[in-house]
């Protein structure tokens, strides 16, 4: 059935405003409000599975057919029914044979065997095979040595998947294993979820484009590459609004223009309180805006709201803050209204090999890697230092308590794998 070409209802302008007297919010409670107040944003359509890889199902999928949809073999060999007893067996050969695709034309009488290959359909008459490698043929006989069960060398008709049954959630992003199981379930075609769009702003008078000429007190700029590169391998469509200078009506038109084209919004730099931070201006301007103070390091300010009905997340724009900002909340942000769901990832406790004394107060996230068995994290922990994002292979997550970490310790190691990159 294809389904209805619906839109979901955008989200609430209030949709990120904390409990009152909240001023600072925890990574828990920040990301449970996340969880809690999106939702999914995108439609529905239909694909078929040939274009459905790395796309999220908008609905269960059922089996068709059953897989194997019929008794088969599972080696050459020769088929009979029953099983044999212990000690020399005997048969005398049926003629014919039973081949992939080709199917034996009629049964095959009791105390006979058929000469049966890999994947054929079982006639009537034969439900054990024995390996051709422990047979010897002479004169239209076959013998081997038992015992052998009932039912050896063959495989049951929807042992794997019958006809009816759940194959994939939805929910699930399609991987290209998954097109093997929908082929071979009869599936041929899927609802999916559009694909959704991230637009990727970057705001401040002080950011040049790479490749251009840097004057006094101008950097280039990192994060609209670094970010437009995260949400392609995140299985998102990226759209590149730019760069746009600390003028407040020229952030205003290319807000406008991003919720245009996109489903969701990430800025990077003016997301704080100071003067030239436009971004959370404009937002609490259009009274959608709210500043989450996260007890977090690094990060700590993160603006969300609503532009034109499209969720914005203002990220630091310190680039090691702007990437950890976006694995830790916008990824599973994305997830949830993408219609994947929310997901966390998989973290592995390992030892140690560095000593670390962490105040209580804020989580912290190093960045990261693992060598010998044994989790390095960079030499400084500095915001400014770009290298260690590309040196890091991962992060480590450190509790928001005090702590005191020595070589060896078992500490939490996040690889970039686990969040999708």
């Amino acid at each position: 059935m294809t389904p209805p070409n619906i839109t979901p209802p955008p989200l609430r302008n209030d949709c990120f405003a904390l409990p009152a007297g909240v001023n600072w919010t925890s990574v828990d409670d920040a990301l449970a409000l996340l969880r809690s107040r999106l939702t999914v944003v995108t439609s529905v359509e239909t694909a078929l599975i040939g274009q459905a890889v790395g796309r999220i199902l908008a609905e269960d999928v059922f089996a068709k057919r059953s897989n194997p949809p019929q008794p088969n073999t599972a080696v050459d060999g020769y088929g009979f029914s029953g099983a044999a007893p212990e000690g020399p067996q005997v048969m005398p050969l049926q003629d014919g044979r039973a081949a992939a695709g080709i199917p034996f034309d009629g049964a095959v009488p009791h105390g006979k065997a058929l000469r049966v290959l890999t994947g054929a359909a079982l006639p009537t008459g034969v439900d054990t095979v024995i390996l051709e490698e422990d047979v010897t043929v002479q004169d239209g006989h076959i013998a081997f040595h038992g015992p052998l069960k009932q039912g050896a060398n063959t495989r049951k008709a929807g042992e794997d998947v019958a006809e009816g049954d759940l194959v994939l959630p939805t929910g699930r992003r399609l991987t290209p294993a998954d097109m093997a199981l929908l082929s071979a379930t009869g599936i041929s075609e899927v609802a999916v979820r559009k694909t959704l769009r991230v637009a990727v702003l970057s705001t401040g008078d002080e950011l040049v484009e790479p490749g251009n000429s840097a004057g006094p007190g101008q950097i280039f700029d990192a994060n609209r590459p670094m970010l437009l590169s995260m949400i392609a391998r995140l299985g998102y469509e990226p759209v590149d609004m730019g760069r746009v200078s600390d003028d407040r009506e020229d952030l205003r038109d290319r807000l406008d223009k991003a919720s245009e084209q996109a489903d969701v919004i990430l800025t990077s730099g003016g997301a704080s309180a100071g003067d030239e931070d436009h971004v959370s201006a404009l937002l609490r301007e259009a009274g959608a805006m709210q500043e989450w103070r996260i007890a977090l390091k690094p990060g700590r300010p993160l603006a969300l709201g609503m532009w034109n009905e499209t969720p914005v997340f203002g990220l630091p724009g310190n680039p090691v803050a702007a990437k950890v900002c976006t694995l830790i909340f916008a990824r599973p942000a994305l997830g949830l209204m993408a219609g994947e769901g929310w997901s966390e990832p998989q973290a592995f406790n390992l030892p140690a090999g560095f000593e670390k004394r962490k105040k209580p107060g804020r989580r912290e996230y190093l960045r990261a890697r693992v060598r010998d068995g044994r989790v390095e994290v960079f030499a400084s922990e500095g915001s400014g230092r770009i290298s260690g994002l590309s040196w890091a292979e991962g992060l480590v997550e450190i509790q928001d308590g005090a702590c005191h970490i020595r070589p060896g310790d078992l500490v939490r190691f996040i690889p970039y794998g686990s969040f999708g990159l």
